[in-house]
């Protein structure tokens, strides 16, 4: 620490301080290369020439020689400036370092921070003796603006002698960097008729030189626009902020769609002679609006569309359009405005052609309207731009013509209706069914036919469709419901092509008292004495009211046993009970005629009658079994028969079951006395079944029988099966009272050789001997 007040003077011979308090034995040093102080208190201007020897960076004295107290004050070390890109030679010298305590004893000096012993490594050096301070590389600002050092200085024994210092490095920038634009292309847009000074878009370039400086100022400017039309300056740009505006009206996309604009963006503050310069692209493309109303191709349209059809085109209408294809400014909207009170037609836009499609939504009628004069107007989905108005050819007139096709004729009255009492004669006539042929213009005719009739009871005339009965109408027949016939007729003209209609007629049939009713049931039964036990009986009648019931139930007076026998007693309109009038009936089958009446006008009646089963009863009033057999009309004659037939017809079956087994166990249990060594029989091989399946086997017979008779038994066996089997009527050998059949002559003539035999296996052993002349065992 060291205190001292000055007094600073400038002249022409340089700076000169005055008035120093406690200026003994201060020294006076600066770090400007080119200023250097001299005695006399003066800091004079050096020749610039030479470069610098040392610039002399004191440590500050922290107490005077006599040892009084003095004010304190920092020692500040003016920073030290280093231009970037400096072509050296290195190590190059910036300052020195130097404590006055090395005139009393060496001492070592250092730097710490970033450059120095941390990265980047070594870009700052001193020299350890003398405390000069070296730049060993080319700085460059954009990577480090500045770097804050610290000097240290220590005796020949490490130990600190001064307090660290703070050193200061910045680096002076140069203009060594080009603006750099964000992109290369910039894409913007603007309506077209856009006023002046309509924002369009922005550009932006960055320069990594200092921006406080005018190496890193930039400034923006237009350089070319393609192409120049209307005009060659539609755009400017904002030098300091790159917003590009339009500058000049005229703007048409109908006639120029997209601009390109090469910007220049330039450091220095745009000065073309020093500055660095960059370009980019701004492509500005020019936006629809709709200032182009949709205009008809023509005044007047026509087309034609045949009578009652739907869902037809009959006219195409063409639009021109400036504005942007396929764009609400483009798509046009058709609408009738006159023409059209019934609305028969719409117009519906072709979506790729942007053509109005007057199409039939409503059929038309050529007997009604021959023609239809339509007025249409086109305008666009999207509204006008403000000040452009409606084109005198966005309305058209359309003409459309109708043509008279042959339609079908058709029945007024569809379904007709009528009504009328059943049972009307063959020849009644019912009505006129006739049909109205809608083309007044053709002078056809109509005919008539039958299209459906289900009981064939109608006929209708063909040329006037006049209808009459062909047989008697019945309300009960199964071809009418709900009491309603129903007949469907066409009619046909001979138009070309032929046309036809048709039309139901239904028919509504009244009741009248046709049918007289019948007896329910048909049966029943009843205890042979008279109890509480009694028949209910009732009436079906096929006719409707008034022409049913009530029913009066009556016995005939013939044959009196009827009345004799039986009552009848009323329950209410349509129900009644049958009972016994005698006391006792013996049991059976009986017939009972009895007479009812309907209350129809005239009333009819009808005899019926009702089998009635007579039976003993138990205590319940039900028949019993052998009662209800009584009553079906046999005694106990004819039942004792019947069980005995059923006994005898048992007996005979079961006799004959015995019979079958006592056979089939005779067949099964006679053996053949047979010696083994001469049967030879063993060497019959059973492969497979064939035939009869089961029935193809072996069959024993009686060993004293012939072959002769063997054969004529087996032919009259009824037992035989009826497909060829086995029979073995006797066997040779010892024992055998048919003899040996080796007697027989053959039919061969030489000897033969059967020597094959032995090789047929042992079953064949036997006969090999006897044929193969082999030796006996």
């Amino acid at each position: 620490d060291w205190d001292s007040t000055c007094d600073l003077h400038s002249g022409r011979s340089g700076v000169k301080f005055s008035s120093c308090v406690g200026t003994k034995g201060t020294q006076y040093e600066t770090n400007s290369v080119d200023f250097k102080p001299q005695k006399g208190k003066k800091i004079v201007a050096l020749d610039p020439s030479p470069p610098p020897k040392d610039t002399l960076l004191p440590w500050p004295r922290h107490q005077s020689a006599d040892g009084l107290r003095r004010r304190k004050r920092d020692w500040v070390i003016p920073p030290i400036n280093v231009p970037e890109n400096s072509r050296g030679p290195f190590p190059q010298q910036l300052v020195r370092i130097r404590s006055d305590k090395d005139n009393d004893i060496p001492i070592r000096y250092s730097i710490t921070g970033v450059g120095a012993d941390q990265p980047p490594m070594e870009v700052f050096s001193i020299d350890s003796m003398s405390g000069r301070m070296y730049v060993t590389r080319p700085m460059d600002r954009e990577e480090h603006a500045s770097y804050h050092l610290r000097a240290h200085a220590v005796d020949m024994n490490g130990n600190k002698v001064e307090n660290p210092i703070d050193l200061y490095i910045y680096v002076i920038d140069m203009n060594d960097n080009r603006p750099e634009f964000i992109n290369q292309v910039y894409n913007g847009s603007v309506d077209e008729g856009s006023k002046p000074g309509t924002y369009v878009m922005t550009v932006t370039a960055n320069d990594a030189d200092d921006s406080t400086t005018a190496n890193g100022m930039v400034r923006y400017r237009i350089v070319t626009q393609t192409p120049q039309s209307p005009s060659q300056n539609m755009f400017t740009i904002n030098s300091e902020t790159g917003d590009i505006v339009t500058v000049a009206a005229g703007l048409d996309r109908e006639k120029v769609q997209q601009y390109t604009v090469i910007v220049q963006a330039t450091d220095m503050e745009g000065n073309l002679n020093y500055g660095l310069s960059n370009t980019a692209t701004a492509i500005i493309t020019v936006t629809d609006v709709n200032d182009n109303p949709p205009e008809f191709t023509a005044s007047t349209f026509a087309g034609e569309v045949p009578e009652n059809r739907v869902e037809t085109v009959v006219a195409n209408l063409t639009v021109m359009d400036r504005d942007q294809p396929h764009s609400p400014n483009w798509n046009a909207v058709y609408r009738i405005i006159s023409g059209d009170p019934s609305g028969h037609f719409s117009i519906r836009t072709d979506p790729v052609t942007n053509e109005g499609m007057v199409t039939v939504v409503k059929a038309v009628d050529y007997e009604l309207n021959r023609a239809f004069m339509l007025t249409v107007m086109v305008s666009n989905q999207a509204p006008l731009a403000s000040g452009i108005q409606m084109s005198f050819q966005s309305t058209a007139g359309v003409t459309i013509s109708v043509m008279d096709i042959n339609e079908a004729p058709y029945f007024p009255s569809n379904h007709k209706l009528i009504r009328l009492e059943e049972g009307v004669p063959p020849g009644t006539v019912l009505t006129t069914f006739s049909a109205v042929d809608p083309d007044r213009f053709m002078q056809q005719a109509v005919r008539y036919s039958k299209l459906s009739d289900p009981a064939n009871w109608l006929h209708i005339n063909t040329t006037n469709g006049q209808i009459t009965t062909a047989a008697v109408l019945d309300r009960e027949s199964l071809y009418t419901k709900n009491n309603v016939y129903e007949a469907t007729f066409l009619a046909a003209d001979n138009g070309i092509p032929p046309a036809s209609g048709t039309g139901t007629l239904q028919i509504y049939l009244i009741d009248i008292n046709d049918n007289a009713p019948e007896l329910l049931p048909k049966e029943a039964q009843i205890c042979e004495k008279p109890n509480l036990n009694a028949i209910n009986i009732t009436a079906a009648d096929a006719d409707v009211d008034p022409n049913i019931g009530p029913y009066v139930f009556e016995l005939p007076f013939v044959p009196a046993a009827v009345r004799k026998n039986w009552t009848i007693t009323r329950l209410n309109g349509d129900y009644a009970q049958l009972s016994l009038r005698i006391l006792y009936l013996e049991a059976g089958m009986y017939d009972v005629p009895i007479i009812v009446t309907d209350s129809g006008n005239p009333p009819l009646s009808n005899t019926s009658i009702i089998k009635v089963k007579v039976c003993p009863c138990d205590d319940n009033g039900d028949c019993t079994t052998i009662g209800a057999v009584a009553a079906a009309g046999l005694g106990t004659g004819a039942i004792v028969a019947i069980l005995i037939c059923i006994l005898i017809l048992l007996t005979m079956v079961l006799l004959f079951v015995m019979w079958m087994k006592r056979r089939e166990k005779e067949r099964h249990t006679k053996q053949l006395l047979i010696d083994p060594e001469d049967d030879v029989r063993d060497n019959i091989l059973k492969y497979d079944e064939e035939g009869g399946g089961e029935e193809d086997q072996v069959r024993p017979w009686p060993a004293s029988a012939s072959p002769q008779e063997g054969l004529r038994a087996a032919d009259n066996d009824p037992t035989a099966p009826p497909y060829d089997s086995l029979l073995v009527f006797d066997y040779e050998g010892s024992g055998s009272t048919a003899g040996s059949v080796s007697s027989l002559n053959s039919s061969s003539s030489g000897d033969q050789d059967y020597d094959y035999l032995n090789d047929w296996g042992p079953r064949f052993k036997k006969l090999a001997d006897m044929y193969g002349g082999g030796e006996e065992d």
